[in-house]
C-alpha cells in the first residue's frame, strides 16, 4: 500500500474491510462502472477490524423478508464462490457447513414469534422447520429441554463459512482490477458550498483526495466517519465474547450453532466448540477498547452452555478473544444507502452482527446505487438511512 496514485477518484471508500472491499471488488464487477476507486485503510493489518473477530456463521432465520432475501444471496454467493469470481481456478471453493442454528424458545409467546419467523421463511423457499421439544431430543439428543418448548431449525444454507477466505479474496480480487488500496486515515471532509456534496477528503498523511462519492466502510468507526460530513450516525462500538472449548466427552454428531433463551449461543468448531455472548451490561465503549472480562465465561456462558449440553460439564477454554459489534442503536439493522442532504456520502453501515454473512448482497446492492442511481438485483431501500431521520424503524424480530 503506497500513497494514492491520482488527486481525483470518482469514489473514496473509507474503511477496507469486509464491507469497503466487498463494494470495492462489486464496483469492478458491475457492468456499466468504469471509475476510479481508493481504498483507505488505517490499519491494513486489520488487527482490531470486526472482520478479524468474526464466527463467520449465516442464517435466513430471520423475520423480515428482506433480511432473508440477503442472506439467501448470501448462501448462494458462498456455496458458488469460485464463479462469482469468475472461474479462476487459483480461488478456492468456499464449503458451507450446514448444521443450522437452533434457535429456542422457553415461552409460549416466542415459541409463537418463532413459528411466525418460520412461516415467512418458508413462503420464501427456506427450509426452516418448526420442532417440538420431543422433536428435538430425538434428533439431538444431547441437549437439556426441561425448560424448552419448541425451537427453529434449518440445516439448508445456514450454518458456519471461512469468512477470512472470502474476505481475502474480496481484497485481492479488488486490487487485481485495478482498485487502489492505501494504508492512510480519512481524517477531515470538505463539504461544498451549499454543504450538498463532500468535496473532498483530507488523509492523516497530509494529501487531500477529490472524491466524487464517498463510502462510509468504516465498521465500529461509521460514527467518526460520517461525523466528518456533520452526519450523526447511531452506530457504536458494542463488545462481543468468544470462547473456543475443548470438551472431555465430545458429541457424537454436529452441534448446531444453538441459540439459548439466556442469549449464550454456542457450536461446533472442528473437533472443538465455540461458544459467545455480549455481557449483561451492554454500553458503547471506545474505539480502541478490547480489554477481556475473564469473569464473563466463568459467571455466564460456562454454566448455560453446561445446563443446555450436560455432556459439556467438563470442558477447557482453549483460546478467547473479544471483538466489537458495528451496533446500530437505533434498530440493529443495516444502514443503507445516500443521505439524505449531502447526496455523494454513502452509507454502509451498522451491521450489529449480521456483517459477514450479508456483505455478498449488502456490496453488491450499494455497487449498483453508485453505478445506476437505484438497487437492481435485491431492493434494498427498506435499509436507506432516511428511515433514521424519519424515526421509522426497520422491523427485525430476530436479533441476536
Amino acid at each position: 500500500m503506497s500513497g494514492p496514485q491520482h488527486e481525483t477518484y470518482d469514489v473514496v471508500i473509507v474503511g477496507g474491510a469486509i464491507y469497503g472491499s466487498s463494494l470495492a471488488w462489486w464496483l469492478t464487477r458491475t457492468p456499466g462502472f468504469g471509475g476510479k476507486v481508493l481504498v483507505v485503510e488505517r490499519d491494513p493489518t486489520y488487527e482490531f477490524a470486526s472482520t478479524s473477530h468474526t464466527n463467520s456463521c449465516i442464517r435466513q432465520q430471520f423475520s423480515n423478508k428482506t433480511n432473508i432475501q440477503v442472506s439467501q444471496f448470501g448462501a448462494r454467493f458462498i456455496k458458488n464462490f469460485r464463479q462469482f469470481m469468475g472461474g479462476d481456478p487459483e480461488v478456492p471453493h468456499l464449503p458451507l457447513q450446514s448444521y443450522g442454528y437452533m434457535y429456542m424458545a422457553d415461552t409460549p409467546e416466542f415459541a409463537q414469534t418463532l413459528k411466525e419467523g418460520q412461516a415467512i421463511q418458508s413462503s420464501l423457499g427456506a427450509q426452516t422447520k418448526h420442532m417440538s421439544r420431543d422433536e428435538i431430543a430425538a434428533e439431538y439428543p444431547f441437549y437439556m429441554l426441561d425448560d424448552i418448548i419448541g425451537a427453529n431449525h434449518n440445516k439448508v444454507d445456514e450454518g458456519y463459512f471461512d469468512g477470512g477466505t472470502m474476505f481475502d479474496w474480496f481484497k485481492r480480487m479488488a486490487r487485481r482490477n485495478g482498485v487502489e488500496y492505501i494504508h492512510d486515515e480519512v481524517v477531515g471532509m470538505t463539504l461544498n458550498s451549499t454543504g450538498a456534496a463532500v468535496d473532498s477528503v483530507m488523509l492523516k498523511s497530509g494529501k487531500t483526495i477529490s472524491a466524487g462519492t464517498v463510502v462510509n466502510t468504516s465498521g465500529p468507526r461509521a460514527a467518526a466517519t460520517a461525523s466528518m460530513a456533520g452526519i450523526d450516525l447511531p452506530v457504536r462500538p458494542r463488545k462481543r465474547y468468544t470462547f473456543i472449548f475443548d470438551a472431555a466427552n465430545p458429541l457424537d454428531r454436529d452441534l448446531p450453532l444453538t441459540i439459548d433463551p439466556s442469549g449464550v449461543h454456542m457450536r461446533s468448531e472442528g473437533k472443538y466448540y465455540l461458544a459467545g455472548c455480549p455481557p449483561d451490561v451492554d454500553p458503547d465503549v471506545a474505539y480502541d477498547d478490547f480489554e477481556f472480562d475473564h469473569s464473563i465465561w466463568q459467571e455466564k456462558v460456562w454454566p448455560i452452555v453446561a445446563t443446555r449440553v450436560p455432556a459439556f460439564e467438563q470442558v477447557k477454554v482453549i483460546n478467547e478473544w473479544v471483538g466489537h459489534y458495528a451496533f446500530n442503536t437505533f434498530d440493529q439493522n443495516a444502514i443503507l444507502g445516500r443521505h439524505t442532504k449531502v447526496d455523494n456520502f454513502i452509507f454502509l453501515n451498522g451491521f450489529s452482527g449480521h456483517g459477514l454473512q450479508q456483505s455478498p448482497a449488502m456490496g453488491r446492492g450499494i455497487a449498483e446505487l453508485i453505478t445506476h442511481g437505484e438497487y437492481r438485483s435485491l431492493d434494498l431501500s427498506p435499509f436507506n438511512y432516511e428511515r433514521i431521520e424519519k424515526g421509522e424503524k426497520f422491523e427485525e424480530k430476530a436479533v441476536i
